[in-house]
Formats: structure tokens, C-alpha cells, sequence
């Protein structure tokens, strides 16, 4: 069976009239690079723009990376193993690999988890990356497209969602009885206190994390803030998102 990718090499090496040179297909591969470089490089200026810990040079290194492994195993190999060889094998490695190096940006603190978003678009510019060098053009361009939607209005979505739900962290002294003062004070603005914890730092001071929420359409957020920085022994109250992307 001739694939799309081969009928557009044979298209190209009978433009170019050639005979027995496989300048179609390494005209192909040369497409599948740029366009790896010009989608990966996308996604990642758009993390390098938000400051995240994988920007521009990561998602880079994994697109053109993965493309370059992907064309290795469709064309690195001798004709005589054709029959032999399966191509989706190197493809099976790189997706164990990356969901590694994905997992290196990602942290966890009792405070939240950063780096999730990251991870997912480290991860699918590799799958970005497989795409344009299995030569599935049309699909690299549109799943990009997707991504850019994904990271955009969806994140608009995202923040207004964790409005009505915020993360307080509070950090107090160890001899402070800060976690019924917090649970007196949300009382006191009729706000409801959820998934709360607590840690001992390194400095002694104890951290505590919860979110609060509310029946009321908007949660009074500064003014529950304030009320517990007035407390005595508290050194720090901030408000948090769920997760840092």
C-alpha cells in the first residue's frame, strides 16, 4: 500500500525530474523539521512568555526531537528489514521518555501543584513532533491550533473558576491557635473552609493551606484575608489558584 507521505515524494521527484535519487522524500523530511521547529516553538514561546520553568528551547529540544526519532524509524532503516522492522516502536520509547522529562516540572508542596500545565505541553509537543515526522502534516497543524485554544480560552475559563474557589495559605507561629481563629473568622463572613492542612516548616513557623467558598455569588476574599493577617502570630497570609500552570 502507498502512503500519502510517498505519493507526495513521488509528486516532488517527478517536479524535480529525477531518476533514482529519493529527493522527494528527503525534501519531505526537511518539511517535517521546519514545521516542528514552527509548532514546537509556538507552544513554547507561549510558556517562555508566562515564565514557566520549560519554555522555548525545551519544547524545541522535545518537538524536533521526537520528529527526528519518528523519520529515523520510518526511513533510517535498510529496505531489506522492511518487512521486519516496525516503525512504531521508537515512537512507544519516546512517549515513556518524555512523560519522564514532563514529570521533572512538575511540583508538589503542600501549597498546591505547579508545573502541570507545563508537563502536558512538554508532552504534546513530542506528540507535535511524532506527527510531523510521520509526515501527518494536516494533524501537527490542527492539534496545535487546539493547544493554542486549550492555553487561551480555556485558561480564561480556569481562572474564573478558581475565583469562586480560592486558596488561602497562611503561614504563623507554632504556640498560635491559628486554625480555630481561621475557622472563627470564616464563621464571622458566613465562608466555608475545605481541605485544610497544615506543615511544620523548617523555619518553625506552621503553614496552613484550605479553600474557601461561599453561598453568596462573590466570596469577600480581601476582607476574610485581612481579618486573619490581624491575628496575632500570623506572618504571612496569600491567596492562591489551585495549581500554577
Amino acid at each position: 500500500m502507498i502512503t500519502i507521505d510517498q505519493i507526495f515524494a513521488q509528486k516532488i521527484e517527478e517536479a524535480l525530474n529525477v531518476n533514482g535519487w529519493p529527493l522527494g522524500n528527503v525534501v519531505l523530511c526537511a518539511i517535517a523539521l521546519v514545521l516542528s521547529i514552527l509548532l514546537c516553538g509556538a507552544i513554547g514561546i507561549e510558556r517562555e512568555r508566562r515564565g514557566r520553568s520549560a519554555g522555548l528551547r525545551t519544547h524545541l529540544l522535545v518537538g524536533v526531537g521526537s520528529c527526528m526519532i519518528m523519520i529515523i524509524s520510518i526511513y533510517g532503516f535498510p529496505a531489506i528489514f522492511s518487512e521486519k522492522r516496525d516503525v512504531a516502536r521508537l515512537a512507544a520509547q519516546i512517549i515513556a521518555g518524555v512523560g519522564f522529562l514532563g514529570a521533572g516540572a512538575i511540583i508538589h508542596r503542600n501549597s498546591g501543584t505547579r508545573g502541570l500545565t507545563t508537563a502536558a505541553t512538554i508532552w504534546i509537543v513530542m506528540a507535535i513532533g511524532l506527527a510531523c515526522g510521520s509526515m501527518n502534516f494536516i494533524l501537527a497543524i490542527g492539534g496545535t491550533a487546539l493547544i493554542f485554544i486549550v492555553l487561551t480560552v480555556f485558561r480564561k475559563l480556569e481562572t474564573r473558576i478558581n475565583k469562586k474557589a480560592p486558596l488561602i495559605i497562611v503561614r504563623a507561629k507554632p504556640d498560635t491557635p491559628i486554625v480555630s481563629k481561621i475557622l472563627e473568622i470564616a464563621a464571622n463572613f458566613d465562608i466555608t473552609v475545605s481541605e485544610l492542612s497544615t506543615e511544620l516548616l523548617e523555619t518553625g513557623e506552621i503553614e496552613i493551606t484550605f479553600l474557601i467558598a461561599t453561598k453568596n455569588k462573590e466570596i469577600p476574599t480581601n476582607q476574610f484575608v485581612g481579618a486573619v493577617e490581624l491575628v496575632e502570630g500570623v506572618k504571612h497570609v496569600g491567596i492562591l489558584n489551585n495549581h500554577k500552570s
